[in-house]
């Protein structure tokens, strides 16, 4: 076997697109297995940018087989535009595939989802992801399949469900609701325009697995956004953690071979909660400018601070990870000295494990370690043995400090700006 679990390390924006683009040079198969269009993965071929939000970063690889899972949450408009989008530049997509059982995104989940921010300030994007998420948890969601089954049942169940959201907007929130029947009929149009698409998805990923074949499973946010093991409750609503692939695609924990964190070089964070690294200096937007730290999916600045080693362990705990990824490691050419948090001060003493509630988390300061940096480019090297002596010394600190090897080293965007210290995929 060869299945790969892809995920992030960090707070999410660790570029995952990049590895993923990267690896799908290999993979007969790549699979999104949770989140939804609040994912931003951006992939550099040549002078070209493809920023992709639901469908898989694989798809530039036309031999790929390339699945959105059950796991995912679907905007049907957001994954119709974006297919769209593709074809206009001459991307074929007729590798695509996604799951019947896959929960739809409906416009009153955004509605909600944008309503219920004003008060909590957890600062989500607005796509409707937790709404969805709940509506699936309630069993009162609707997944693709039932929009192509009986038309009376399906209707019954939608108004019902329509007339239940508006009563919170107009009710609770004082704002406009939705008309149930032009919402369906919206639904059953789009859903008609992705049949081709659809299909039962976790025979499909089975099938490549026990054929030998090599599958890639792409995470979506990192580690401390999980809903249970992120820094809740500014957290997403899924499960970004390498278990996850195993419910968000359909298939068990014994298919899994390597599981591979992918981690920047130094953290970032967008939105609200807490980030114990992070640098409201100089230096902090130096990190923000030269690693152009914008969402892609918002557009919002990412909070940036140095790399904290206790984050990287406990994803090494959370996910068992066995290999690392780091990129965006040209981003610290210019400074000459580079920290890493390699624990926390709490109450006066020092805390090693990252802490389990953010009550704590909040009132951690970092400990950090210094090591001289290169102040020099490094965008061009192609080995390990190309990289500054402190650039390999920095590196081994990491690999120390988190105690999984550096299979991939990344010193810029393109993909050929990739060091391969080990193969994931022979």
């Amino acid at each position: 076997m060869a299945a790969v679990v892809l995920v992030g390390a960090q707070w999410g924006d660790e570029g995952k697109g990049k590895i993923t683009d990267f690896l799908a040079q290999k993979a007969d198969c790549v699979v999104r297995y949770q989140g939804g269009s609040n994912a931003g993965h951006t992939v550099e071929v040549k002078d070209e940018k493809f920023m992709l939000h639901l469908i898989p970063s694989g798809i530039l690889y036309p031999a790929t087989l390339c699945i959105v899972g059950n796991g995912v949450v679907v905007d049907l408009e957001k994954i119709i535009e974006e297919l769209a989008g593709l074809q206009q530049r001459g991307i074929d997509t007729s590798n695509l595939r996604i799951s019947r059982i896959a929960p739809v995104v409906l416009p009153y989940h955004k509605k909600l989802d944008t309503l219920e921010d004003r008060d909590s300030h957890i600062g989500t994007t607005k796509r409707g992801i937790g709404p969805t998420y709940a509506d699936k948890i309630n069993r009162i969601g609707f997944r693709i399949a039932d929009f192509l089954e009986d038309r009376e049942i399906l209707e019954s169940r939608f108004k019902a469900q329509v007339e239940y959201k508006n009563r919170i907007i107009r009710e609770i929130y004082q704002e406009e609701g939705f008309d149930w029947k032009q919402l369906l009929e919206e639904t059953l149009e789009q859903v008609g325009q992705l049949k081709p698409y659809l299909a039962d998805t976790s025979y499909l990923i089975y099938q490549h697995i026990q054929e030998d074949k090599k599958v890639l499973f792409e995470g979506a946010q990192g580690t401390m956004l999980d809903i249970d093991h992120g820094t809740y409750p500014f957290v997403t609503s899924s499960h970004p953690i390498a278990g996850g692939a195993c419910v968000g695609a359909g298939i068990g924990p014994t298919c899994i071979d390597r599981v591979l964190g992918v981690a920047k070089a130094y953290t970032t964070r967008v939105g609200e909660g807490p980030f114990p690294t992070e640098l409201h200096d100089a230096d902090g937007q130096i990190l923000r400018q030269r690693g152009m730290e914008f969402g892609t999916t918002t557009g919002r600045p990412r909070r940036c601070g140095w790399l904290d080693a206790v984050v990287l362990r406990y994803a090494v705990r959370v996910n068992g990870l066995t290999d690392l990824a780091i990129t965006k490691l040209d981003v610290l050419d210019d400074f000459a000295t580079i920290k890493i948090c390699t624990a926390y001060r709490y109450k006066g003493q020092l805390i090693y494990e990252f802490p389990d509630t953010t009550s704590i988390l909040n009132q951690c300061e970092p400990e950090y370690i210094e090591l001289p940096g290169w102040q020099q480019d490094i965008s061009h090297a192609t080995t390990y043995n190309d990289l500054p002596a402190n650039v390999r010394n920095y590196l081994a600190k990491v690999e120390e400090l988190t105690g999984v090897k550096q299979s991939l080293i990344a010193v810029g965007p393109g993909r050929e700006q990739t060091i391969v210290n080990d193969q994931l995929y022979k």
